[in-house]
């Protein structure tokens, strides 16, 4: 059942996977992160509901300008993209009883298989350790990833240890719409995830198996 659940969350996040149809046909020279037309692909295209590319109708130009506004909107996004990415695995790697071995806390005796899976797992982390978490990520938002970098570069790489990691033209085009599409799948999926575990008291992985499936299901 594990299996069942791991891949058809696979499966859901490849739909989301933009097409190479959708991609433009000419060469690309350079691409730059912060374009407007990274993550415009089939079936969306271009997803701008509140007409806030027109800087008359972008309620922050008036205090920003039209660029400053929208690559403050795109590192947002793409920065909170990849945390539900890294959101998504744990809570699948969780669901499916893969943790840690040893102790979370020997002082306490918490090992980490301790730890309920989904959102009841926070409240049973120690202080301590919620403490570290939170120095973690803001050392990683000030110094090592800070926010105030807009192009999403850290120096990172692409996911391709050991090889170099240069991408360029239609390849990086690819990639960084399948960054922006995923991302956004990924931040539904998790918020869909946490929402259904508060209707229904149970993991996605518990509601997958027991078919009640955000309280549409049998009980």
């Amino acid at each position: 059942m594990k299996l069942a659940i791991l891949a058809s969350l696979v499966a859901t996040a490849a739909a989301f996977a933009p097409s190479k149809t959708a991609e433009s046909k000419t060469a690309l020279s350079a691409v730059d992160s912060l374009d407007p037309s990274i993550g415009v692909t089939a079936p969306l295209g271009l997803y701008d509901p509140l007409g806030w590319l027109d800087p008359s109708k972008d309620p922050a130009s008036k205090y920003a300008t039209y660029h400053a506004s929208f690559e403050r909107r795109r590192a947002v996004e793409r920065k909170h993209g990849r945390i539900a990415m890294v959101a998504v695995v744990g809570m699948l790697f969780h669901n499916a009883d893969i943790e840690f071995p040893g102790y979370l806390s020997k002082e306490m005796g918490i090992r980490f298989s301790d730890i309920p899976n989904g959102i009841h797992g926070l409240f049973s982390v120690p202080l301590a350790g919620l403490t570290q978490i939170f120095f973690f990520c803001g050392v990683c938002e000030l110094a090592i990833w800070p926010a105030t970098n807009y192009s999403g570069d850290y120096g990172c790489g692409y996911g391709r240890p050991f090889v170099p990691n240069v991408l360029e033209g239609e390849e990086l085009k690819y990639k960084l719409d399948m960054e922006i599409n995923q991302g956004r799948a990924a931040m539904m999926g998790i918020f869909g995830a946490m929402v259904g575990e508060m209707v229904t008291g149970q993991t996605l992985a518990e509601q997958v198996a027991s078919g009640n499936m955000i309280g549409y299901g049998p009980p």
